[in-house]
C-alpha cells in the first residue's frame, strides 16, 4: 500500500513544483513588461511641471487669473489608476505614509497659491510658489531615484 502512494506523493510534488516555477516565470514576464511601460504617473508629473512652468510665467508677467486657473490644477491633480496605485504602494511599503504628506503639503501651499492670487498679492503669490517648489523638491529628492529605478530600470536623471 505505502508503495502505491509513493509514485503518486512524487508526482504531486513534481507538479507543485512545475506550477512554482511557471507561476514565477510569469510574474517575472509580467513585472518585466510593466516596467518597461511608462506609469500613468510619469504623465501626472509632466502635467504638473506644465502647470508649475504656467505658475512661472503668471508671476514673471503678475498675471493673477492665470495663476488663479493653473493652482487648483496642480493642488487636484489627477491620480494614477486603482492597479497602478497598488503598485506604488507596495513599492513604497512603509514610506508611503511619508509620500501621502508630502502630496497633501504640495495640495495645501497650491491652494494658498490659488488664495494668493485671487487677492494679487504678488509678495503672497512668491511665497506661496515657493512652498509649492519645495515640496515638489523634498518629495522628489526623496522618492524619484529609487522610484524610477524601480519602475523603469534606470537611474533618474
Amino acid at each position: 500500500m505505502i508503495f502505491n502512494f509513493y509514485p503518486n506523493l512524487c508526482k504531486d510534488i513534481a507538479m507543485k513544483k512545475m506550477i512554482t516555477l511557471l507561476t514565477s516565470a510569469l510574474l517575472f514576464t509580467t513585472l518585466t513588461a510593466h516596467a518597461a511601460e511608462p506609469l500613468a504617473l510619469q504623465q501626472v508629473m509632466k502635467d504638473l511641471g506644465k502647470n508649475m512652468q504656467i505658475v512661472t510665467d503668471g508671476i514673471s508677467r503678475e498675471d493673477w487669473m492665470l495663476i488663479v486657473k493653473a493652482a487648483p490644477m496642480i493642488a487636484e491633480h489627477p491620480q494614477p489608476p486603482f492597479a497602478e496605485k497598488m503598485r506604488i504602494m507596495a513599492f513604497m511599503g512603509s514610506d508611503m505614509p511619508k509620500f501621502k504628506t508630502l502630496d497633501g503639503k504640495t495640495h495645501e501651499a497650491a491652494v494658498e497659491l490659488e488664495h494668493a492670487a485671487h487677492e494679487k498679492d504678488g509678495q503672497k503669490v512668491t511665497l506661496a510658489f515657493q512652498k509649492l517648489q519645495t515640496t515638489c523638491l523634498n518629495c522628489h529628492q526623496i522618492f524619484r531615484a529609487p522610484f524610477v529605478a524601480h519602475f523603469y530600470g534606470k537611474p533618474a536623471n
